[in-house]
């Protein structure tokens, strides 16, 4: 195993994460020994490789876009976003409190408590059914605030394919 940051904490078991950068995180309880956590690393070798190869590619489909193609990103999300889930609101027969354009990296979309809304521009690099799909995904937390059997039920019966549409956001 290369090398790898190490992470302890009060957590219980030892665990893996990949960022979008391909740096790999070890988080590991306070009383794992070195030896434990490089048996965990190197047992789990194969699956960091294949979690890098996917950033990699992932990075490579997608990279950081220049400062003309951010405002035009931000332009179209500004512009496209909020009648999308004005549409999607009042099928579903919700209503958001807020609509907020994001810088996020990590997320396309979220739904706060209080059921403000809030989009990343980078979202507008996918196909029209990927955006889509994120915006009745955050319109359904407005509804259920979790990633529960009726949440899901609630995406489908506005979206059937919704599955095919979410996989988009992973090419």
């Amino acid at each position: 195993m290369d090398k790898y940051e190490l992470v302890r904490s009060r957590r219980k078991t030892l665990a893996i994460e990949v960022d979008r950068t391909g740096h790999v995180v070890i988080r590991a309880p306070m009383q794992a020994t070195g030896e434990q956590i490089e048996r965990f690393a190197a047992a789990h070798a194969d699956w960091i490789a294949r979690a890098q190869a996917r950033q990699r590619a992932r990075l490579a489909a997608h990279p950081e876009p220049d400062e003309a193609r951010r405002a035009e990103l931000i332009r179209r999300a500004k512009e496209e976003l909020p009648p999308k889930v004005a549409y999607y609101a009042q099928l579903m027969g919700v209503q958001p409190t807020g609509l907020k354009i994001t810088s996020a990296r990590t997320r396309f979309g979220s739904c706060s408590g209080k059921n403000s809304l809030c989009f990343s521009w980078r979202l507008m690099e996918y196909p029209e059914a990927a955006v889509d799909y994120v915006v009745v995904h955050e319109l359904a937390h407005i509804t259920h605030k979790n990633h529960g059997p009726r949440f899901w039920a609630l995406v489908e019966r506005y979206m059937p394919d919704y599955r095919a549409r979410r996989a988009l956001l992973r090419e």
